[in-house]
C-alpha cells in the first residue's frame, strides 16, 4: 500500500495503517530532520514529534496538493527548522543575559579593605557606649547569648539588661548612621 492510501486510512484512526505508514516514512523523516538539526538525540526527538503530529493531523492531508510523503517531509522540515531556531534564540538569550549580568570583576582586596573599615567603624562606635552597655551588646551580638542568658551571666535583672541593650543599640544606630 502506498503512503497516500495509508495516510487516508490513518486519518480515519486506523492504527495498523499508521504502523505501516510509520515504517514507510520514519527513515526519510529522521534523515531529513538529522540534516537540519544535526544533533542525533534532538533529531530523534523531533522525528518522534513529527510522527506523533502525523497521527494527530492526518485528516489535514489533501491529496490534491501533493503526495503524502511530500506532506510528511514538509511537516518534518518545518518542525526541524523550528527546533533549530528555538535553540539558536535560546542561546542568543543566554548570551545577552550573560553580557547584561556580567558586572565588574570581584575585587577581593577592595572587599577586604571595606570590611576592615566597617569593623573599625563598629569598634569606634562600641567604644562610645558605656562599659555596661558595651558588655551587654558584646555578649548578645558577638557571643550569641540571649537577653536572658546575658542577664544570668552578669547577675542582673532581665529588665535592666533589656534597658541597657535598647539604649546601647540606639547609640550604636545613631553612631553607625554616619557610616552610611
Amino acid at each position: 500500500m502506498e503512503a497516500d492510501e495509508l495516510l487516508t486510512l490513518v486519518a480515519g484512526g486506523d492504527q495498523k495503517a499508521f504502523e505501516d505508514l510509520y515504517g514507510l516514512v520514519s527513515g526519510p523523516v529522521y534523515g531529513l530532520v538529522r540534516r537540519v538539526v544535526r544533533d542525533p538525540a534532538q533529531s530523534e526527538e523531533v522525528a518522534q514529534e513529527v510522527l506523533l503530529e502525523l497521527w494527530r493531523s492526518a485528516a489535514r492531508f489533501d491529496p490534491g496538493r501533493g503526495s503524502a510523503l511530500s506532506w510528511v517531509l514538509t511537516l518534518a522540515h518545518r518542525r526541524a527548522v523550528d527546533r533549530v531556531r528555538s535553540a539558536r534564540a535560546a542561546g542568543e538569550r543566554e548570551q545577552r543575559e550573560a553580557r547584561r549580568g556580567h558586572g565588574p570583576a570581584f575585587d577581593q582586596v577592595a572587599e577586604e579593605v571595606e570590611a576592615g573599615l566597617e569593623r573599625e567603624w563598629v569598634r569606634r562606635c562600641l567604644d562610645r557606649l558605656t562599659a555596661l552597655q558595651r558588655q551587654s551588646v558584646t555578649l548578645a551580638y558577638y557571643d550569641g547569648y540571649t537577653y536572658r542568658e546575658v542577664a544570668e551571666r552578669l547577675s542582673l535583672p532581665l529588665g535592666t539588661v533589656k534597658t541597657r541593650m535598647r539604649d546601647g543599640l540606639t547609640r550604636l544606630r545613631d553612631c553607625l548612621g554616619g557610616a552610611a
